[in-house]
């Protein structure tokens, strides 16, 4: 999603942004996909993961949203998919289009697996709409939760902005983003120990996005940079 206008880049006062957020999706989640809704740019971001990642592997897709088109494009390949999303219509309707995933209403920020439980974690535009001091947090459970050699597949931000907009595609309630510069979700992926091995801008409107690819580093391997391995 571009920036909003600047007369609507307000934060609302004494609003919680995760509830602005989960209402907000709440709202207008058939507004914003519809249960046959193409890959359209998402296409080519699956099919590079799907040369990345073992028959039958492990995917966590973050900000899931009704699980289309990425956790059942990833389901149709033969993948164990996890979705994790949170609005309660749109993890409704996931489990009903993508029948052989698992989904999960929870904020992502405060989920927690297991050490080394995914070949690969998808955040597609989903980073964008988390309070921003949560956001290596999360970066860093994921660095966890993947296995040595496993795949992040994320859309951050490119510019540093945080806002709301009100009446969101049409319906009746506002939605929230935050978000860093591509340069600072570069650094954070780096700190939490995933390997950037792809960085492409993605545009839309008069802005756009940030593509990254990462890997989770295996063990005994030094950062990019790093001097005599340290």
């Amino acid at each position: 999603m571009a920036p909003p206008r600047p007369a609507d880049n307000l934060p609302l006062v004494d609003a919680d942004p995760v509830e602005l957020v989960r209402s907000g999706y709440n709202a207008i989640s058939r507004a914003y996909r519809s249960d046959d809704d193409p890959d359209r740019e998402y296409g080519p971001w699956l099919a590079g993961l799907l040369e990345r990642i073992p028959g039958r592997g492990q995917v966590l897709d973050i900000g899931c949203g009704c699980g289309v088109p990425v956790a059942r494009r990833l389901a149709a390949a033969g993948h164990q998919v996890t979705g994790v999303d949170v609005s309660d219509v749109q993890v409704e309707r996931a489990r009903k289009l993508v029948p052989g995933a698992v989904f999960l209403r929870a904020d992502a920020t405060e989920v927690d697996f297991p050490p080394g439980s995914f070949d690969a974690v998808t955040c597609l535009y989903a980073l964008i709409h988390m309070p921003l001091d949560r956001q290596p947090r999360l970066l860093r459970g994921i660095a966890r939760w993947l296995h040595p050699g496993g795949w992040l597949l994320a859309v951050t931000g490119q510019d540093a902005w945080t806002g709301t907009e009100d009446n969101w595609l049409g319906g009746p309630a506002p939605m929230w983003w935050s978000q860093a510069d591509a340069a600072t979700y570069r650094t954070w992926l780096t700190q939490a120990g995933l390997e950037v091995t792809s960085q492409q801008f993605v545009p839309e409107g008069n802005g756009g996005h940030a593509l990254f690819w990462a890997q989770a580093r295996q063990p005994g391997t030094p950062r990019a940079g790093a001097v005599g391995g340290r």
